[in-house]
Formats: structure tokens, sequence, C-alpha cells
């Protein structure tokens, strides 16, 4: 996880260390697709080489359960007792954990927002206020994955316990086994992570979040990306993509 973004992790009464360079062109996207297709490395790669902002709202959560309460907002409490109790987060308090950090969606380096929305509702209501602050989406870019490939790419991944670098087991192994490169903590395998539990996100995801694909392919802005191969590879798919689309101020 960066911690070059506190604006977004702490909220609004945070500043940001690294201002990024204004690029030639602002890229403002969302990225869709089910669990393990590798939104998260891709939009870090993107973060990267266009200089936008990686703007996950998964981070904002695991940032805030590990600060003391009185460091919380009230929205994030709130997240993290639904979370605490296994449940999904609502879309009003989803919403109102964004709506804090505005000032992030206004980054000049422009943002990728990785997480959110997760429905339909979320959708609508980010629209309302991207009009508000007077912005608009570059695309929204679905990365897509057969199901058995994203069972088996889940199920090998590990997670740095101190600094939660991912790597995997095939793909992206560790130089010491069970020992992350950066900080040399121990690597686990997340509950999620396991089998059973994919089938179930996937399920979910199914439910809230696919339909997201026809909400964003009605406002022309939806890009389909095949999420097969290296992260390079799906990275230069992303690209050629995104190099076809108009450009939106």
């Amino acid at each position: 996880m960066n911690q070059d973004r506190p604006a977004w992790l702490h909220g609004a009464s945070a500043e940001c260390d690294v201002l990024p360079k204004p690029p030639a062109v602002i890229t403002r996207l969302v990225l869709l697709g089910p669990p393990g297709v590798g939104k998260g490395t891709q939009a870090a790669l993107l973060h990267d080489r266009l200089g936008a902002c990686h703007l996950s709202t998964g981070d904002v959560f695991r940032n805030a359960g590990s600060r003391p309460d009185g460091g919380q907002t009230p929205a994030i409490r709130e997240a993290l007792a639904y979370m605490r109790r296994g449940e999904l987060v609502p879309d009003a308090t989803v919403l109102e954990t964004v709506r804090e950090r505005r000032a992030c969606l206004h980054c000049r380096g422009g943002f990728i927002l990785d997480g959110f929305p997760r429905t339909v509702v979320q959708a609508e209501s980010l629209q309302r206020l991207l009009d508000q602050e007077r912005l608009q989406l570059t695309a929204v870019i679905n990365y897509d994955l057969p199901e058995a490939a994203i069972v088996e790419r889940l199920a090998g991944r590990r997670t740095c316990s101190q600094c939660k670098a991912v790597y995997h087991l095939t793909e992206r192994p560790p130089e010491l086994a069970g020992r992350c490169d950066l900080c040399q903590g121990a690597l686990f395998q997340r509950e999620d992570d396991e089998p059973e539990s994919i089938r179930v996100r996937l399920e979910t995801y199914k439910q809230s979040t696919a339909p997201l694909i026809d909400f964003y392919r009605k406002l022309n802005l939806l890009i389909l990306v095949p999420a097969s191969g290296t992260a390079d590879e799906i990275y230069v798919r992303t690209m050629s993509a995104l190099s076809v689309r108009p450009l939106r101020s």
C-alpha cells in the first residue's frame, strides 16, 4: 500500500506529501472487474506511468482499522462496524467516506478509483458527486477473466503481514519463501483468498457489481480489457484501449 496519499488514507484534515507533476493529459478512471483480475496491480502501474493518484477504498478501510478511534470520522467508524460483523458496508456509508475525501478527486495528476463504485447506486452517487465537483471521467475499464482462472490466481496469492505487499506462489513468488522482499515480514493467505471464499466473493460480484457494466456502457465510458497474461501485457492492452478515447477535461 502506497503511503504517499495521506489525504486519501486519513481524510480531509491531512495533506499529501507528494504532489504529482501535472501530466500532459489528466486521466480520471474507474476500474471494474471481479476479485482476482489484478485491478490493484493495474492501478499501481497506471499510477506510476500516468501520474494519476490511486484511490482505493479498500486501502482507506484497512488503514482506518489500524488507527485509534479518535482518528476516525463517523463514516469510517460506521464502515468498520459493518466490516467487523462481516457485513457489506452500505452504499451511503461508502459514498460519505469518498465524499470526505472529494479533494482527492481534484488531484492534479488525475485519479484511478479502485473498489468504488461497487453498485449501480454507488455509481449514480459518484456521477452526481463528479458533476458537483465539475469533473468528468475519462473512462471506466472493465477487466475480464474466466472464473476458473480467477480462483487459481487468488488461491496462490500471499500478502505481507507488515507492509501489505502482495505476492503469488507461481506468478510472483518472493525471493525467500514465506517472507516479503521489501520488509521481510511474514506472508500469509487471506481468508477471503481461500477457494470456498473466492466463489462466494464472485457470486456477490455478479449480483451487485456486474450491473455496473451496463450502467457505464450506456454512458459510453466502458472499455473492456482481457485480464489474462502478465501485468505488463494487460497494461499495454489498457493503454491501447485508452489511446482511442476522446480526451476529456
